[in-house]
């Protein structure tokens, strides 16, 4: 992303908010991604545990997307300090914040995840890869060349090697994070592997309105939008056992006594396959932090030290054990660097 300028009119306005927020709050408040929500309560925490003289963040859900929202409203105390995101910030996120003031954003990577596919522990193996999503989920599939409604209602219709179950997936909502990843690591990659962007150009669209075809969802009740978090998603297979979930990999780990996981293109999604890169729907988990609040919200600057260090990101820290997968080394002392430098966006 480019780098944000802030204005002559932008700095007075953030000095002034800044006031707001030195006199009116001392606790730290974030929101955002379901997915980041367990790490960054984890370290909220731990935070309030060691620092006697800070108090507890506050930390809640609601999705990426309506995190950044509400972290772009502006600067002050009206304001939250962090967004959580299971993806990066868009360009039109950037310029949002920046039209409201926030024109010093931090962003700080942290880690990754994978996203994987889960039915009932009970259930049968799963096996599936990109073309089997697009061609169960897509609202059109490409058939002999041309894009047209899908007719598939059964696993085994998209794939003869999959169950003979309905097809019902309990897929991210459009606000969350997850939900890009999903679009683009498999309803995207299933679609060029199937044919369909050809098929769309074939029919006159050109490639951009090809994709957003591809990734359009099915309506017909067979995919189902979860806006909640990932417990909204078990409770639906737990009363569906031939249900299909979209978890993070972190949530699924630590649920695997209910839940079976699918390998995806040959490989079963873990740790160990996220972190080399050989799992193919993975993803580099994010904060976001309002400069403009840095010396001014009590604790801010103190939670994001805490939050960077390897007592917290390591390989040896709580969030691993939680299911984080941890970034190498160097690309973890980067982005302390990169905080203490002051560098933005």
């Amino acid at each position: 992303m480019n780098k944000l300028f802030i204005t002559a009119s932008a700095v007075a306005l953030s000095l002034a908010m800044s006031a707001g927020v030195a006199a009116a709050r001392d606790q730290v408040q974030v929101a955002g991604s379901s997915t980041v929500l367990p790490y960054a309560k984890i370290v909220a925490e731990r935070f309030g545990e060691t620092f006697s003289n800070f108090k507890t963040p506050v930390v809640e859900s609601g999705g990426s997307g309506a995190g950044i929202k509400e972290f772009c409203k502006g600067a002050g105390v009206d304001t939250i300090d962090i967004a959580n995101s299971s993806r990066a910030m868009k360009d039109s996120e950037v310029e949002s914040c920046k039209t409201n003031g926030v024109a010093d954003i931090q962003e700080v990577r942290f880690g990754y995840d994978g996203i994987v596919f889960a039915t009932d522990s009970a259930g049968p193996d799963w096996k599936l890869n990109p073309a089997d999503v697009y061609k169960a989920l897509a609202a059109k599939i490409a058939i002999d060349g041309k894009l047209v409604d899908n007719p598939n209602t059964k696993w085994n219709q998209v794939n003869p090697a999959l169950p003979d179950w309905d097809i019902a997936a309990y897929i991210p909502g459009e606000k969350h994070g997850t939900r890009e990843v999903f679009e683009e690591k498999m309803l995207i990659a299933g679609c060029k592997e199937s044919g369909g962007i050809e098929a769309a150009v074939a029919g006159g669209m050109d490639e951009k309105a090809a994709e957003s075809a591809c990734k359009a969802v099915r309506k017909d009740g067979k995919a189902v939008d979860i806006d909640g978090d990932y417990t909204e998603t078990l409770a639906r297979i737990d009363s569906n056992k031939q249900g299909v979930g979209v978890f993070g990999l972190s949530f699924y780990e630590n649920n695997a006594d209910k839940l079976k996981v699918a390998d995806v293109s040959g490989i079963t999604p873990s740790v160990e396959t996220v972190a080399s890169g050989e799992y193919p729907v993975s993803r580099p988990l994010f904060f976001y932090v309002k400069k403009a609040h840095l010396g001014v919200v009590t604790g801010l600057k103190e939670y994001v030290e805490f939050f960077l260090d390897d007592q917290m990101v390591g390989p040896d820290g709580p969030l691993a054990e939680y299911g984080l997968v941890p970034a190498p080394d160097a690309e973890r002392q980067e982005q302390r660097d990169a905080f203490t430098g002051g560098k933005t966006m």
